[in-house]
C-alpha cells in the first residue's frame, strides 16, 4: 500500500499519524518456517539484512508484515545515505500486518490491523524489529516536533481503511517537513571539455560520506565555470570515506579513481 503526497495532512479523529521514516520499504514474510524480505519493487533483500532475518525468524508461520528497513546515525537519527551506502546493520520499524498465521487480514480496518501487530506480533520479536508507533498528539505539535527533531514527515493513515496492495488511494497520505539536506561537492568525473557528473556526500560522524552524482541542472556556461573553480582545488588522496568503488557501484559504474 503506497502514500499519497500532500502538502496539508487531514486532522480529525478519524486519522492515526506516525514519522515518515527514511529508508527502504519492505514486506517480512514468513512460509514454510523460512524468512524473507522482499523490496517495494519485488526485490529478494533476505541476504543483506541477515540480523533483521534473523529476529524474523520468531514470527508465525504464514504471515506477512510490512515495514521499513532504517538506518541511524550515532544520534539514533535515520540516515538514508548510510543504506545507500551498504550499511547493513539496520532496524526493521513494522507498521501493518497483511496476513497472520495464515488468515489474509487486509480487509480489516487499519485499527484492527494494529491490534493484532501489536498484541500477536511484536511482543515475539527481539531488536533490530521495532514497533512504528502510533503518535498521540495534535498534528500541529506533531509537525513541530518533527521539525525540531529532523526526520523526514508525518505520515497520516484513515482509522478504518483497509490495506490496498499497490494502491496510492489516500487512505495513506505524507508530507515532508524537513525538505533540505546540505551537500558537499568532494569531486567530479570527466565529460569531454568539461566534467560529465558532480559526485557529492554529506557529513557523518566527521567524515565525508559519499551520498550520489548528479548531472542535471547544469548549463554549458555554468559546467565550464564550476570547472575553473574545481580544477585548482584538486587533491590527490579521496576525500570520501566510502569510496573508492572497485566493483560496480548502486548505479551500475563503481567510482573508481576520479577527479
Amino acid at each position: 500500500m503506497l502514500s499519497l503526497r500532500t502538502d496539508k495532512l487531514p486532522e480529525g479523529d478519524g486519522w492515526r499519524y506516525e514519522v515518515k521514516l527514511d529508508g527502504y520499504r519492505a514486506l517480512a514474510i514468513k512460509s514454510g518456517g523460512q524468512v524473507r524480505l522482499r523490496s517495494r519493487n519485488d526485490k529478494d533483500l533476505t541476504k543483506r539484512y541477515p540480523g533483521v532475518v534473523a529476529a524474523l525468524t520468531e514470527l508465525p508461520d504464514e504471515t506477512v508484515i510490512d515495514g521499513e528497513l532504517v538506518a541511524l546515525d550515532a544520534t539514533g537519527k535515520p540516515v538514508f545515505s548510510l543504506l545507500q551506502n551498504g550499511v547493513t546493520d539496520v532496524h526493521f520499524y513494522v507498521f501493518d500486518v497483511l496476513i497472520l498465521s495464515g488468515q489474509d487480514v487486509t480487509g480489516e480496518p487499519l485499527v484492527k490491523r494494529r491490534d493484532l501487530l501489536e498484541n500477536h506480533v511484536l511482543p515475539k520479536l527481539p531488536e533490530p524489529v521495532r514497533c512504528s508507533p502510533v503518535l498521540e498528539a495534535s498534528l500541529s505539535d506533531l509537525i513541530q516536533s518533527i521539525r525540531a527533531q529532523g526526520p523526514e514527515g508525518v505520515v497520516a493513515k484513515r482509522a478504518n481503511s483497509r490495506y490496498e496492495s499497490g494502491q496510492r488511494s489516500g487512505a495513506w497520505m505524507k508530507m515532508r517537513v524537513n525538505r533540505s539536506q546540505e551537500f558537499i561537492i568532494g569531486g567530479y568525473s570527466v565529460g569531454g571539455s568539461t566534467f560529465d557528473t558532480v559526485i557529492v556526500g554529506h557529513v557523518v560522524d566527521g567524515k565525508l560520506v559519499y551520498v550520489a552524482r548528479t548531472r542535471s541542472g547544469f548549463t554549458p556556461a555554468l559546467r565550464a565555470e564550476l570547472l575553473r573553480k574545481m580544477r585548482p582545488l584538486e587533491v590527490e588522496a579521496c576525500p570520501f570515506c566510502n569510496l573508492p568503488e572497485n566493483r560496480p557501484g548502486r548505479w551500475g559504474e563503481g567510482l573508481r579513481r576520479t577527479r
